[in-house]
Formats: C-alpha cells, structure tokens, sequence
C-alpha cells in the first residue's frame, strides 16, 4: 500500500537525491507554490541535492529563466533536467533528418536557437515548411489555449503517409495552466502513434531524460544510488511511472493532476480512493502527499 505523508521531512533524511517535477508539483504554470519551494529549501539545508526533472519541450537556460522570473529561489534546486535537453541531443544527431517541421508555439524557438557547443560540429538543422520537411519536431500545440489534438489529424494523415517520423520534446499528455488544462506534445504524439505513425520519445517516463539526470547528479558528486534517490511529481504515468521503471522510490503529488480523483480535501487523500485509483493506473508510488511541503 501506498503511504500517505504529511510532509516530505518524514521521509527525506532517507535520501541524497530527489529528482522533482515542476509543473503541478513546484508551480502551476503562473505561480510558485511556497510550500513546495520551502520544502526544497529545507532537504537541500539538511544536505540532500535537488534536480529539478522536467518535460518542459526546452533547453534548460529556458527554463532557468522562467523560474527566475516566476520567483522560484535558487536555494531550492541544485540542477535542472529537461526533457526539452535529451530531445534537442537527439535532433541534433539526425534522429528525424535535418530539415524539419516545428510544430509548437514560438515560445518555445529556444530549441532550436539555444544550442549546445558541441553542436557546431553537426550538421545543421534547418526549419522548414511541412512540405519540405524530412521529419517532425513537435513542442505542442500551435495555441496550446484553444487546439486540441484532434486539429491535427488531417496533418498527422499527410505526414503519416509519407513516413515522416515525430520527435516529441514534451511526453506530458495535458497540464494545468493556472485552472486551464492544456494539451501538451505528448497528445499530438500519442495521437500519431494511434494513427500508425512513429513517435520518439525523451522525456519521463522514457530513460534518456534519466540519464541527463545521472549526468547532472555526477557533477554534483553523486554516485545516483537507487537506494538513495527518491523521483517526486503529479504525473502517475510520467514521473511515478518513470521512477519507478528507474528503480527508485517515488512521491505522488495528489493534488495536482488527478486532484478530484482522492475526495474532497486536496491537501488530505484519502486512502481508499488512492489505492483504487493506483490500481486503475497499475503503478503503485512508494509515498503519496496532497501537495508538495
């Protein structure tokens, strides 16, 4: 059975590293959740180390950026791992040619205009239009606050039919934006893999975003012990479901995606609906919490 908490402090000492969503877990999309950034900042005093895991569809640097700019304190995380880092790895390798068609917001250019060093010595990759395209680069939807997958079928046929594979730099299915739920990539990406079409995928759950993790905990003079490293988020089939297939515990953020699913108090599961439900999932996390603190 999954042990509920009241605080992460219950069980923190117990670990070197958490590896830590942030959408639903640190911040909403608009705002930090000051419980959660105290919590960080409280393990990380007592000695443990914090990598921030993200599906977020951009380079890291992005990402710093729109943390410090929502106010998140940098004593709450010692590295930031990005799904948006292990896709653009596998971009710039050729994994679906070098000329591509992005599908996403503009928002999200970083990808391909943040660059690595060691990219220099690649070939280029070069925007073009779905005609001209060799594969597909998609970070969402083009108007994440109105389109559904569904837009895209028509599309998903043409690319399909000409055997175009689709790189997906964020394996989230939909998040919550302030109390909008939005479509993120991993929709449009589960929605081609449903047509027929190929899907790539390296953000959580997938292990290359693990292993950028792995990287970053290195550096930081961690040996990643599975015993020792506890992944904590709100998404059962990203960040429990790739905990978990990486050997480490987990930490259930309740109230975030599936809030409704555990009664009525969204800082206070009930044990009942939380075990039917992880059944209905088929994961079953370590710990479960109402919300990060």
């Amino acid at each position: 059975m999954t042990r509920i908490l009241s605080s992460f402090s219950e069980v923190s000492a117990t670990y070197d590293l958490a590896l830590v969503d942030l959408w639903g877990c640190v911040h909403n999309g608009e705002v930090i959740y000051p419980a959660a950034e105290a919590a960080l900042i409280a393990y990380r005093k007592a000695g443990g180390k914090v990598i921030l895991v993200t599906n977020a569809p951009r380079p890291e640097a992005g990402v710093r950026e729109r943390l410090d700019a929502m106010g998140l304190s940098t004593d709450a995380y010692d590295a930031i791992a990005t799904s948006g880092d292990a896709a653009q790895q596998a971009m710039l390798m050729g994994a679906v040619g070098t000329k591509v068609w992005h599908l996403g917001p503009d928002k999200d250019d970083g990808f391909f205009t943040d660059l690595p060093d060691w990219a220099k010595d690649r070939p280029a990759i070069e925007r073009v239009s779905f005609d001209e395209a060799e594969g597909i680069v998609c970070t969402g939807p083009f108007n994440e606050l109105t389109e559904t997958p569904e837009d895209y079928r028509g599309r998903f046929l043409a690319a399909k039919a000409r055997g175009l594979k689709l790189l997906c730099a964020n394996p989230d299915i939909v998040v919550d934006y302030g109390e909008t739920r939005i479509y993120c990539a991993g929709a449009l990406a589960q929605l081609y893999d449903q047509m027929g079409g190929e899907s790539l995928y390296f953000g959580k759950p997938h292990p290359p975003i693990y292993d950028l993790a792995r990287r970053h905990a290195q550096k930081l003079g961690l040996a990643f012990a599975e015993d020792r490293v506890i992944a904590i988020g709100d998404g059962i089939q990203t960040d429990i479901k790739g905990g978990m297939a990486e050997g480490v515990d987990t930490l259930f953020i309740t109230g975030g995606l599936a809030a409704d699913a555990f009664g009525a108090d969204v800082e206070q599961p009930e044990q009942a609906a939380l075990d039917a439900w992880l059944q209905s999932e088929a994961q079953s996390p370590s710990f479960a919490i109402g919300r990060l603190r």
